[in-house]
C-alpha cells in the first residue's frame, strides 16, 4: 500500500496582495471551509491547555453541525493538558496528522505519530503532552455519547491507520475503500470516524442521500465533490460539512489518492422530542 500523506494547517496570514475570491461556502445543506481560511486569526484557545491553539471547524449550531464538534489542534513542544476534556458526556476520537503526541489513558501512556488514532469513551481519564521538538497537529472529534440500557460503553483504544487494510467496496476494482477502526456491527458505538480512500479516477457513482450527518477533512489529493446541487473542487486541507440527507457524490482527480477523514453518527434511534 502506498504510504499515506496527511495535510496539516500551519496558520500564518495571506499577503495583502491576495485577491478575495475563494472557495469558502456556507449553505443550508453544506459548508466548505478551504484550507486557506485556516489562518492565525481564526484560532481559539481552550481552558487548561498550555502551548496549544485550535481551529474549530465544526460545532453544534442551528443550521450547521448538530451531533458533533471538530477541532484541529496544534500543540507546541512542551505543551498539552492534564485536564483536556471538561464535559463528562463527551466521547472523542483523536487523529494525528503531524508530529507526535504522548497520550495517557487511565495512566497508560501511548506514543502516537502520524496516522495515529485513539478512541476515548466518555468519562475516561486522559491527558496529552507534546514531548517532542516540533509542533504536533491532530484532529479532535467530540460527540455526546448516547447511552443505551443493556449496552456497555465502548472501551478506549489506540491504533494507527497504517496498520489497518482498507475495506474495498465491491465491484470497484479496489478504487474506493474505507479504513474502519470500529466494527460496524458493534452497536455500543454511536459514531464512526473512518478514512475513505479513492484511487485516481475512483468515484461515488450515485448521489448518496442518507440520515447520517458528515464531517469530511481532506487528508490528501484532490477531487470534484457533489454537495447538494453543486459540484465543488476540493483539495488536501479543505473541510466539508454535510447535513443529514444532503446528496453527495465524488470524482477523484489524481494524480495521487484522494483521502479524507470522515465523521458520521450511527446506531441510534432518531430522537422524536
Amino acid at each position: 500500500m502506498t504510504k499515506p500523506s496527511y495535510y496539516a494547517p500551519t496558520g500564518g496570514l495571506p499577503p495583502q496582495t491576495q485577491i478575495l475570491t475563494d472557495r469558502a461556502m456556507f449553505t443550508d445543506a453544506y459548508a466548505v471551509i478551504p484550507k486557506g481560511t485556516m489562518s492565525d486569526i481564526v484560532t481559539s484557545f481552550l481552558p487548561f491547555w498550555e502551548g496549544a491553539r485550535f481551529w474549530v471547524i465544526a460545532r453544534p449550531l442551528s443550521g450547521f453541525a448538530e451531533t458533533f464538534s471538530q477541532y484541529i489542534a496544534e500543540v507546541s513542544p512542551g505543551g498539552g493538558s492534564d485536564r483536556p476534556e471538561l464535559d463528562p458526556d463527551a466521547q472523542a476520537v483523536l487523529f494525528v496528522v503531524e508530529g507526535e503526541i504522548e497520550l495517557s489513558i487511565n495512566d497508560v501512556v501511548h506514543r502516537m505519530g502520524e496516522g495515529g488514532y485513539a478512541y476515548l469513551p466518555s468519562g475516561c481519564n486522559w491527558t496529552l503532552k507534546n514531548n517532542g521538538t516540533t509542533p504536533a497537529r491532530f484532529h479532535w472529534i467530540r460527540k455526546a455519547y448516547e447511552a443505551v440500557e443493556g449496552l456497555e460503553k465502548p472501551e478506549a483504544f489506540v491504533t494507527n491507520e497504517q496498520d489497518i487494510e482498507p475495506s474495498w467496496m465491491p465491484d470497484t476494482n479496489e478504487t474506493w475503500g474505507t479504513t474502519r477502526f470500529v466494527d460496524p456491527a458493534d452497536l455500543r458505538h454511536d459514531m464512526h470516524v473512518t478514512i475513505v480512500t479513492f484511487k485516481p479516477g475512483g468515484v461515488i457513482p450515485f448521489a448518496e442521500t442518507h440520515v447520517m450527518e458528515h464531517g469530511l477533512y481532506v487528508l490528501e489529493g484532490k477531487a470534484v465533490y457533489r454537495l447538494n446541487q453543486d459540484w465543488v473542487e476540493v483539495e488536501a486541507g479543505d473541510y466539508m460539512w454535510l447535513r443529514a440527507f444532503c446528496p453527495q457524490a465524488c470524482y477523484a482527480g489524481g494524480p495521487s489518492n484522494f483521502r479524507y477523514l470522515l465523521y458520521k453518527d450511527v446506531n441510534r434511534h432518531v430522537k422524536l422530542r
